[in-house]
């Protein structure tokens, strides 16, 4: 039996990785296959589930009668008295709460449109047979296409765009149609948005005091300067995610993270990443790891001899702080370490929310196939998946209130820097999507550093982890997940917000509150559910409950140390914020 040769399965296999590219350029690097293998599933089960279908039948019927009676119910009642108020919608939901949504023909629409979505949310769960996966990745789609087709999203189906039409003589449209002309000129030219240009890097955002002491091939060290006459003796290094740019921990002065804590007597460093390009292509996790984490923490222990460093990673920073925690527990160094926190980070993926439902061998497959060609992947790509798992408050209402009712949100320190994306290298992108998202390898105890894996049960160290409300990029029980991997000391706490929001979080914000619990060391972890139920509620910033949770792990207060170490190597390169945050 004949087999290929090498020099065969080389051109081969180029061919398909180009054809794969030019077909994640014409399907948006979106895997039709993601969607198709789960429709086929869906409908061949379909087909043999009788059972189901009559279900289903018996379910339209009974929805249509309860619109029917909706719909009597709400024409018996008098014009422009209180009565339709009385009348009890079939279906609630927040997108259609304004009273102009129960006078006809609007209500026959939101609620038929509404009915609709729960019965393709019922036909698209518990057929027999069925992939979970696909069932997942089938209902999510379907809701995401009926979207499109929402009666508050367009002019002749929503009565409030309607009647500010009538109030405007139909200038709210004329202003629209300016603001729709002017977002795409920027987006065609690679613009930032409509006033973005407000927040400038290092002169409105980012303005913390300080200097660059470290510049590597990947990564600049911010070293903040201090506000205090007396600091903690242990200082804390930031591990920020490379998805978005550090700055997040920075904005505003009224709500930077970092000048809070240097306000509050510590030393404060800061990993800033650089933006990769076609050059870092075959920067991996490894050297994620080497350059940007062990770099930053030779270069915070050489400036700050004789202390252990409190370690914060947020978000995959959190993910790679854990990494590199576990590999020095395994290693015997962990006693460089005073604590550890985590902030909407995860360290299991077996459940990491709708994220997963982008993710799957053929879509992990194509992208691969278009970084190989790239580079890297664009950091448009993640903010086009990110508004698909919330497409109505980041996407449709947007759309409706800028170019329907031609009214522009104002720009804020936080959506000019969520506007500023970076990239990410196709090696690191490519490992992380599989070691992590696939393999689950970091909780199962398989994920290799320097050849060998380490463990989470390795870990020892006091850990403060926080988990966000409604995070749709780390849902919090999936933060959580750390209490049943480590055996360390787990401080946990629930805030109110978003992953972003949730993390920004000053004290005095109103509408503000967390729930906060600590596992002791070795303690059996509660579920998330107990957990909700015992944890005392808190109103305002948990950054204070984390300030003083640092405090109690520091040592006597002592003299500011020098901004950087120029004996040891780090002499000052730039004022802060630095270079890499800067490019684009």
């Amino acid at each position: 039996m004949s087999q290929i040769n090498n020099s065969d399965k080389g051109w081969t296999a180029e061919l398909d990785q180009q054809a794969q590219a030019e077909w994640a350029t014409l399907c948006s690097s979106l895997s039709p296959e993601s969607v198709l293998i789960p429709w086929l599933d869906w409908v061949s089960h379909m087909a043999k589930s009788p059972g189901k279908r009559a279900e289903l039948s018996s379910l339209a019927l009974t929805m249509t009668e309860k619109l029917q009676a909706y719909l009597r119910d709400s024409q018996c009642a008098l014009p422009g008295e209180d009565d339709k108020a009385g009348v009890e919608r079939p279906v609630e939901d927040r997108r259609f709460n304004d009273p102009a949504w129960d006078q006809w023909p609007y209500n026959l629409l939101h609620q038929s449109f509404l009915l609709q979505q729960q019965w393709w949310e019922q036909a698209t769960r518990d057929v027999w047979g069925v992939d979970q996966h696909h069932q997942d990745v089938l209902s999510f789609r379907v809701q995401q296409w009926l979207e499109i087709f929402s009666p508050g999203n367009w002019l002749l189906s929503n009565p409030l765009v309607l009647q500010k039409t009538r109030d405007e003589g139909g200038a709210n449209l004329q202003r629209g149609l300016t603001h729709f002309l002017e977002d795409s000129v920027r987006q065609l030219n690679g613009q930032p948005p409509v006033g973005a240009e407000a927040y400038v890097v290092g002169e409105t955002v980012a303005v913390t005091p300080g200097k660059v002491v470290l510049r590597n091939r990947l990564i600049e060290l911010i070293q903040y300067r201090p506000t205090t006459d007396k600091v903690q003796p242990e200082p804390i290094l930031f591990v920020p995610p490379w998805i978005m740019k550090y700055y997040v921990l920075d904005l505003s002065p009224h709500n930077s993270l970092i000048k809070y804590l240097v306000d509050q007597g510590f030393t404060v460093f800061c990993i800033s990443w650089k933006n990769p390009g076609v050059e870092e292509r075959d920067l991996g996790m490894d050297e994620y790891l080497e350059l940007g984490f062990h770099a930053a923490l030779d270069a915070v222990k050489a400036i700050v001899p004789g202390s252990k460093v409190h370690a914060v990673g947020y978000c995959i920073g959190g993910t790679l702080l854990s990494i590199a925690a576990a590999a020095m527990a395994r290693d015997g160094t962990s006693e460089e370490l005073a604590s550890m926190s985590l902030l909407a980070a995860q360290t299991d993926f077996s459940e990491p929310g709708e994220l997963k439902l982008f993710i799957d061998e053929s879509q992990v497959s194509l992208l691969e196939a278009q970084m190989a060609q790239v580079g890297y992947l664009d950091g448009d790509q993640m903010s086009a998946a990110f508004q698909m798992l919330r497409s109505y408050d980041l996407l449709w209402s947007q759309l409706v209130n800028t170019y329907l009712l031609g009214e522009r949100r104002p720009m804020i320190d936080l959506m000019a820097w969520n506007a500023d994306s970076t990239r990410m290298p196709a090696r690191m992108h490519s490992q992380y999507l599989r070691r992590l998202y696939l393999n689950n390898d970091l909780s199962e105890g398989r994920y290799l550093v320097n050849g060998s894996p380490i463990s989470l049960t390795g870990l020892t160290l006091p850990v403060f982890g926080v988990g966000t409300v409604t995070d749709h990029v780390c849902p919090w029980p999936s933060v959580y997940k750390i209490h049943k991997l480590s055996p360390a000391e787990i401080t946990f706490v629930l805030t109110t917000g978003g992953h972003n929001a949730g993390i920004v979080n000053e004290p005095g914000r109103p509408r503000r509150q967390y729930q906060v619990l600590t596992r002791p060391q070795g303690g059996v972890p509660l579920t998330t559910d107990e957990w909700a139920a015992c944890a005392p509620t808190y109103q305002g910033s948990w950054w204070p409950e984390w300030l003083a949770w640092l405090q109690a792990r520091s040592g006597k207060a002592i003299a500011p140390p020098d901004i950087g170490a120029p004996d040891q190597g780090y002499a000052v390169v730039a004022d802060a914020p630095g270079d890499y945050v800067k490019e684009r």
